[in-house]
């Protein structure tokens, strides 16, 4: 039922574990805390970790009892993959099939595999539990309702999958099963190898490195990497709280796992996504000489990531246009209006 443990990462930094938090008590300090915790059996009282903890059938049998019976985008991989979801051999397309399936057959597949030693890969991922379990969310609430969080259920046996970073905070619970992260803070970027922007598995940029075997002659600066390295290997009915744009390897241990997570933003939704600034930076900023890129840098370094109280003393409260913070709703209406505007010429 477990995966067997290879190759594993020489990495000696624990994520710290916190005690005595539930889902009715979490303490401002974890949500807003810039390093990952581990809440250590804060969902242990959930319905489906009891049942899951009986056995992997009962968990099944509890999920499917909550089912709407819309297809789920399942994945399949075959043994040879090792539960590595990621790219094809040329990078032009990926190691697994996908498509919209009944869960009642995965779940099926999933414990007909229980005991295969070299079972094929399947994955569920960033599937909303309201419209897919409904009823859910009652029995397995917790206490975030003031960021309103997308809250999702990913299942699947032996899966890895590659290192990439979210923008939403985390709270990811493990419900059934054990998980390991693998943690690295943002500025690791550079050690980590990240693959195309336009195609990656799970529409998000992903570390190329093979997690199982490095390649350190292929990737010298993942060694750097490991020294800033976290692992936080959760059992069933633990949470571990992920700060936005960590980076993160998740690998299921167990022939069946099911993970929860809680999305939120720090900001109002109005203000966009940040990703969209970097293709528009990409666009716009990356092909220039090194001098102008270096201006640039400096102008973004002044106006939007080192700025500080008092840089606006100079400019009159009410003529401070779009510099003025926080933002509202109708300056972020009138700049993507600018925007877009601007992107038609």
């Amino acid at each position: 039922m477990r995966y067997k443990r290879l190759h594993m990462l020489p990495i000696n930094k624990q994520v710290k574990h916190i005690s005595d938090c539930s889902p009715d008590d979490i303490p401002a300090f974890v949500l807003n805390s810039s390093e990952p915790l581990i809440l250590k059996g804060f969902a242990k009282d959930w319905p489906l970790v009891i049942e899951g903890k009986k056995s992997p059938e009962h968990a099944a049998n509890y999920l499917r009892k909550l089912y709407s019976g819309t297809p789920v985008n399942a994945c399949y991989g075959e043994a040879n993959i090792k539960g590595r979801v990621f790219y094809n051999q040329e990078m032009t397309g990926f190691n697994f099939r996908a498509a919209p399936v009944n869960l009642n057959l995965v779940l099926d597949k999933l414990l007909e595999n229980l005991d295969n030693v070299e079972p094929p890969t399947m994955y569920v991922g960033s599937t909303e539990v309201n419209q897919w379990l409904p009823g859910f969310s009652e029995n397995h609430n917790i206490k975030l309702d003031e960021f309103k969080p997308l809250t999702s259920i990913w299942l699947g046996n032996q899966s890895k999958i590659a290192a990439h970073f979210d923008f939403p905070n985390n709270l990811a619970c493990c419900a059934v099963g054990e998980r390991r992260f693998t943690l690295f803070p943002p500025e690791q970027l550079k050690n980590l190898y990240v693959g195309p922007m336009e195609l990656s598995p799970g529409g998000q940029d992903i570390s190329l490195v093979d997690f199982d075997n490095p390649d350190y002659e292929k990737y010298p600066k993942f060694k750097q990497a490991l020294e800033h390295a976290q692992v936080a290997e959760l059992s069933a009915g633990d949470a571990l709280f992920l700060p936005s744009m960590w980076w993160h390897h998740v690998q299921g241990l167990s022939a069946f796992n099911v993970l929860i997570t809680h999305w939120w933003r720090n900001s109002p939704a109005f203000m966009g996504r940040p990703n969209n600034a970097l293709l528009l930076a990409i666009l716009s900023l990356r092909n220039l000489p090194l001098a102008q890129r270096k201006a640039w840098k400096s102008i973004f370094d002044h106006y939007i990531f080192e700025h500080k109280d008092g840089d606006l003393e100079h400019i009159p409260e009410e003529v401070q246009g779009m510099l003025k913070l926080p933002m509202d709703e109708l300056t972020a209406r009138k700049i993507r209006a600018e925007l877009l505007n601007q992107l038609k010429r």
